[in-house]
């Protein structure tokens, strides 16, 4: 959500950032949310005025009653009494305009970073940079669950009979190699100096809205029926809950975590051929990284996060490339985002692993995180945040470059710790 003072200032600016997102079903919006801002405001002004006159004039009527004066004391009382009725009917129109002016800011989108490049949809992102060499072996890969059924690591099957489709049970050294990973990319980002954090895996409505904007939480997240909790979509959103309704010390940032949870997400809607299996799941689990920091550190933040997913895959023997996402593909409270995309061998091109995310102070101005500099002049911090690493989707890319001709799968030398020593799994079928 942008200020509504910029917004007041800049109208031209709101409207052109608008037509960068293609949205212009929204133009109307910023007209709209300026004259009810009017009125909100000369509302507030006419309740603050009647407000100060009643605290003015009441003090006469003790006063004029310690005169003798009764009678001018009762029609000051008289006035006191219709300015209170007056001041009663101008607050729930007052409320109901409050509740309107915010409705629209947070549809409206947030300002993108000039660098982002303009595009209708994700067609238009652009390679940024590649880490590795794509190689395709000379023998067949084949799709990922039948390697995990190579193993006996995988039985959707059972899943679909207990939880319906989008669930699965992992089984024995995939199972096992999935727990490994989410353990080593734990430890990566604490040796980055990242604070380890389990968070809530529920959250209430007024955290939600405050992390993403009204579409995304329809297509994504799962609510608990008779309570104000969703299930979260990822940690981020609780992570960044935590800081809702604070003034942190400026000298204190950045807070740099890194959490680990398992997240819920419908996933509206048909999905190709590729996203059969554990591609596109409605539970998963993720170690993410986030951080709260000053505005003028975001883009350094931004750049760090990044690398930090690209060296861990890196780590792993997985070649990978950085993808900028144009305005069209960039959710409405993200100032600039970029996907990390892992290789896959058996398709011969890049998939989305992870997405990393500078939301400016959308998030902090919905969720009221303010930060107090070393004068007591008081700001909104910037948020970031970014995925480490998500199985079991990440496991794919792992699987497939990893992949031996005689169906054995290579355990690199940083995941042995985690897998017993094991420098190599061996299939049962």
């Amino acid at each position: 959500m942008i200020d509504i003072k910029f917004l007041r200032e800049n109208p031209d600016v709101v409207k052109e950032n608008i037509k960068k997102k293609f949205q212009e079903h929204k133009l109307g919006l910023v007209d709209e949310v300026i004259e009810l801002d009017d009125k909100r405001r000369a509302t507030q002004q006419e309740a603050d005025d009647l407000r100060a006159k009643m605290n003015q004039i009441s003090k006469q009527i003790g006063a004029l009653m310690a005169q003798g004066q009764k009678d001018e004391a009762e029609k000051v009382k008289a006035e006191v009494a219709e300015i209170k009725q007056r001041i009663k009917d101008l607050e729930p129109v007052e409320k109901e305009l409050n509740d309107k002016v915010t409705e629209i800011m947070m549809k409206i989108p947030n300002i993108i970073d000039p660098s982002v490049p303009i595009g209708p949809d994700d067609s238009c992102n652009v390679e940024i940079q590649k880490y590795g060499d794509p190689v395709v072996p000379d023998f067949e890969i084949p799709y990922h669950t039948e390697i995990m059924e190579r193993f006996d690591g995988i039985d959707m099957d059972a899943a679909g009979k207990v939880a319906g489709n989008g669930f699965y049970y992992l089984m024995g050294d995939i199972a096992r190699l999935h727990s490994a990973v989410l353990s080593y990319a734990r430890d990566f980002m604490i040796d980055r100096g990242f604070t380890y954090c389990i968070p809530p895996y529920m959250i209430r409505s007024n955290v939600v809205t405050g992390v993403m904007s009204f579409e995304e939480m329809d297509a994504m997240m799962y609510k608990i029926e008779g309570e104000d909790l969703y299930l979260i979509g990822t940690s981020e959103h609780s992570m960044i809950g935590k800081f809702i309704d604070t003034l942190n010390d400026e000298e204190k940032l950045p807070y740099t975590l890194t959490s680990y949870s398992p997240c819920f997400r419908k996933e509206k809607g048909a999905h190709g051929i590729e996203e059969r299996g554990v591609y596109r799941i409605h539970q998963f689990e993720k170690q993410e990284m986030i951080v709260v920091c000053k505005p003028e550190e975001a883009m350094h933040w931004y750049d760090q996060l990044w690398q930090n997913t690209v060296d861990l895959f890196r780590s792993l023997d997985v070649p990978v490339r950085t993808l900028e996402c144009c305005s069209g593909d960039l959710a409405d409270l993200k100032v600039k985002s970029c996907d990390v995309e892992a290789w896959s061998p058996r398709q011969q091109k890049y998939f989305e692993v992870g997405s990393c995310s500078n939301l400016g102070d959308a998030q902090a101005r919905r969720l009221k995180i303010r930060v107090k500099d070393k004068d007591g002049n008081k700001y909104f911090a910037n948020t970031l945040n970014n995925t480490v690493v998500a199985p079991p989707r990440m496991l794919i890319a792992f699987l497939e470059n990893n992949l031996n001709a005689d169906g054995s799968i290579n355990i690199p030398e940083v995941l042995r710790p985690y897998m017993g020593g094991k420098e190599k799994l061996v299939p049962k079928n």
